[in-house]
């Protein structure tokens, strides 16, 4: 395992020695097991703009939401799609931002609350859907985490995410601090569904799933021959599957996709060999039967399988599972499947020899449009 040792502090590409535990870290292990302190400091701060956006979303004239993102903070868009539709009962669509471009007249957003969702708020092109959404006389949320970044200027309401900053290329706490906000805003709009008891137990939750995942990530070490990753997950699962293809993909630098098993089973299902690696998100303990017997239909296919679950069922089938704690409501089930995937996408850079602080081609800030 090629890994670049120092003998204490931080070097030059940011790895340092835990002195308590002798072992050396990266800045992203370091964001990783900030995750929890992250997301308690980010909630008072993003508490009351959730609010103000909960109230923007009540308005008269607003009937559906139209959420502009890009990479980690795109997989945030698709959490909230499930969690608003399943929890206030809102239409989120997700925007294309091509669309707003330069040569293109913007669409109509006639109805449409429009959110734009960048962790630096300097994307060019999630910019540009809230400047066409303003044009159009659109309320307009950014959820950000830097409430002086070009997005938030844009915005009538900046949920700022606080979480410190991240120094880590690949997104830790940011995306969760994301997940969080969006939380804060569906508690202010239905709080018997998202509940602020649950918000006040998010940090613990996920600092200790970190430290367990990280005490266990050898656990991870047979997908590391994977020549491919398949990640399925439904509902808010999806949006965590995309989440882990990408963590696990842009770390390891093996091709990993995302997928819900209905759309798997239309086609890509024929990729899956011996060679593949299917790693299943099904947070929570009562799976549906028809979605165990569309789950047994993929495992098989696979080398190897893993799988992150409260759910007996689909942990037994799964030569890595991972078990997450009963009880967790689904949209807090979503959220915790997240760090799994993150302490395997680290194994599976570290066992292949990647820079992780360097991941090839990868920068903090993309700037697309």
């Amino acid at each position: 395992m090629a890994i670049h040792r120092c003998q204490g502090g931080v070097n030059n590409r940011g790895w340092s020695k835990l002195p308590e535990q002798n072992v050396l870290t990266t800045l992203f292990e370091h964001e990783l097991r900030d995750q929890g302190r992250a997301l308690a400091r980010s909630l008072p701060i993003a508490e009351p703009a959730a609010r103000e956006a909960a109230a923007l979303l009540r308005r008269a004239d607003v009937d559906h939401v139209v959420i502009a993102a890009r990479g980690s903070s795109d997989n945030a868009a698709r959490y909230a799609q499930y969690l608003l539709g399943s929890e206030a009962s809102i239409s989120v669509g997700l925007a294309t931002p091509w669309l707003f471009g330069p040569g293109h007249s913007p669409p109509r957003l006639a109805g449409a609350a429009v959110v734009g969702i960048s962790q630096s708020g300097r994307s060019p092109d999630v910019v540009g859907v809230l400047e066409a959404a303003r044009a159009q006389s659109r309320p307009t949320i950014a959820i950000t985490n830097d409430r002086h970044s070009p997005l938030a200027t844009r915005a009538d309401v900046v949920v700022e995410l606080g979480v410190g900053e991240e120094r880590s290329v690949a997104a830790t706490k940011t995306y969760l601090g994301s997940l969080q906000a969006l939380a804060a805003i569906v508690a202010a709009l239905e709080p018997p569904r998202v509940t602020a008891d649950w918000l006040a137990r998010l940090p613990d939750l996920v600092s200790e799933l970190a430290d367990q995942q990280l005490a266990a990530r050898d656990r991870f070490d047979p997908l590391a021959v994977c020549r491919l990753l398949t990640v399925v997950g439904r509902g808010l699962d999806y949006s965590t599957a995309c989440e882990s293809a990408l963590k696990l993909r842009e770390l390891s630098g093996i091709p990993a996709e995302g997928f819900s098993p209905p759309d798997l089973i239309h086609g890509p299902l024929g990729a899956l060999g011996r060679e593949t690696g299917v790693w299943t998100v099904a947070a929570g303990e009562r799976t549906d039967p028809a979605a165990l017997k569309t789950l047994d239909r993929i495992r098989p296919r696979a080398g190897v399988a893993a799988a992150v679950s409260a759910d007996p069922a689909v942990l037994s089938q799964a030569q890595i599972p991972i078990t997450l704690p009963r009880g967790l409501p689904p949209w807090v089930g979503a959220l915790a499947a997240v760090v799994p995937a993150q302490a395997a996408a680290l194994r599976l850079a570290e066992l292949r020899g990647v820079e992780v602080d360097e991941p090839n081609g990868l920068h903090k800030v993309t700037l697309t449009s």
